[in-house]
């Protein structure tokens, strides 16, 4: 089993509460931050440890601290994106569920680096309890002179505040977040500015994701060289990930990045294989958003080097034959799935969530999931692959956010990697009306 960092302790009773976590070393990275270090040194820190956001981006964490207005005379803001809607994705909830001081550690650390006064958690508006759950940490955090006024005696002063959303997916873009977090339709912005320069109430403001924020504290800890030489590369440090579907074994998973995608999915260590002894047919690596690949080459690339658990693995060979590891939302598939349904469930989702601000995104996304469903449904024309395909290609890169992208690549991979079993839908309707068919594979391609 890889180390942990983020899910350290997690499996102890009563972690939860703060005497408990202080008991087992939390909040030493608090002291130590603002004991010793300046808040550049903290970030020099971060940038030495190749920490690379969580979310789905794998940009640098510490360059994009680097990126902040600092002389700006204007109020700076940390806000962190809780808002998981990705599906698939599962992490940050369990995290938050687990261990909600590691999530108010890293927060006061990164918010002392960046020098911000007043700091932010969005969390998922579905997720109430879990806002209460934080809200009780951060008050406990408060009664131990760690966040208000003067912390720890210095003259430093945090205000913590956990702001829930409105249970919409765009929110999860981070200047959608914002406009949202302002009070106002959770429309993304144009950019730039970026929100680095003017962010929150047009402040210099810093957006990370939970798991990114949350592995600051180690970083603080034990040294930025010590978290880069765990993992692989350009990919250091730990991952969670969100695995589900046809496996024996889901569940929140902390790897270390390098870990072969092959053990991670057969090994009992983590999935434990495909259930009841099922055939891997295919694989979501990093969330909905994310390219589907199909078994022969999620476990290797197209060149037949073995497919690792990292950024440059996962998307070795581009959108033709790779993928992403966006937020770690793990799906896999076994050979009794449907792939023209999950595409249509996918396209869905989209059209549902997305906020209409973009004509590309808001009448194609509706466009693609028509089609889906008259082909899902027994009533495609050959004609309706190429057309999917066009309509994408139509969406992708045309918004001013990515869930046009999101909502094009799930569709584009489908298509190009199982062809087969969209032509076969249009060519036996009489096989695939029951609601409950499976694809049978026989003799199809």
């Amino acid at each position: 089993m890889s180390r942990k960092i983020l899910l350290e302790n997690g499996d102890i009773s009563g972690i939860d509460q703060f005497d408990i976590y202080r008991q087992h070393g939390g909040y030493q990275s608090v002291e130590k931050a603002i004991k010793t270090m300046t808040p550049l040194e903290v970030v020099d820190e971060v940038k030495k440890s190749g920490l690379r956001g969580r979310g789905g981006a794998g940009f640098s964490t510490g360059m994009k601290w680097s990126f902040l207005d600092r002389k700006s005379d204007k109020p700076r803001y940390l806000v962190c994106n809780a808002d998981e809607s990705e599906p698939g994705t599962f992490k940050d909830r369990y995290l938050m569920e687990k261990i909600p001081h590691r999530l108010i550690e890293g927060m006061i650390v990164s918010s002392y680096a960046l020098g911000a006064s007043r700091a932010y958690i969005y969390i998922r508006g579905e997720l109430m309890w879990l806002a209460k759950r934080l809200e009780n940490a951060i008050g406990e955090a408060k009664a131990h002179g760690l966040l208000g006024d003067n912390i720890l005696g210095s003259d430093y002063s945090l205000d913590l505040v956990v702001h829930p959303g409105g249970g919409a997916y765009i929110c999860g873009e981070e200047s959608a977040l914002l406009e949202s977090l302002e009070g106002k339709r959770g429309y993304p912005r144009l950019k730039p500015p970026f929100p680095a320069i003017s962010g929150l109430y047009g402040c210099p403001t810093v957006i990370n994701n939970v798991e990114s924020i949350a592995a600051v504290p180690w970083i603080v800890t034990h040294g930025g060289e010590e978290y880069s030489k765990i993992g692989i590369e350009k990919s250091s440090g730990t991952k969670l990930i969100s695995a589900s579907g046809h496996i024996n074994r889901p569940g929140v998973y902390e790897i270390e990045l390098g870990l072969p995608v092959e053990e991670f999915i057969y090994s009992d260590a983590y999935c434990g294989g495909i259930r009841n002894g099922r055939t891997l047919k295919a694989v979501v690596a990093g969330g909905s958003s994310v390219p589907i690949l199909p078994a022969e080459l999620i476990l290797r690339t197209a060149a037949g080097i073995p497919r690792l658990m990292t950024y440059e693995s996962l998307s070795d060979g581009g959108f033709q034959t790779g993928t992403m590891l966006g937020s770690g939302g793990f799906i896999v598939m076994d050979d009794t799935t449907c792939i023209v349904r999950n595409t249509w469930n996918f396209a869905r989702f989209y059209h549902h969530e997305s906020c209409g601000q973009c004509s590309p995104c808001r009448e194609g996304t509706g466009w693609m999931e028509k089609v889906l469903h008259r082909i899902e449904h027994g009533h495609g024309t050959p004609k309706d692959i190429d057309l999917l395909v066009d309509i994408a290609k139509k969406i992708e890169g045309k918004t001013i956010c990515a869930l046009g992208d999101a909502a094009a690549w799930p569709i584009a991979s489908a298509i190009r990697h199982f062809r087969h079993e969209f032509e076969y839908h249009i060519a036996h309707p009489d096989k695939i009306t029951d609601p409950d068919h499976v694809y049978q594979p026989m003799g199809t391609k």
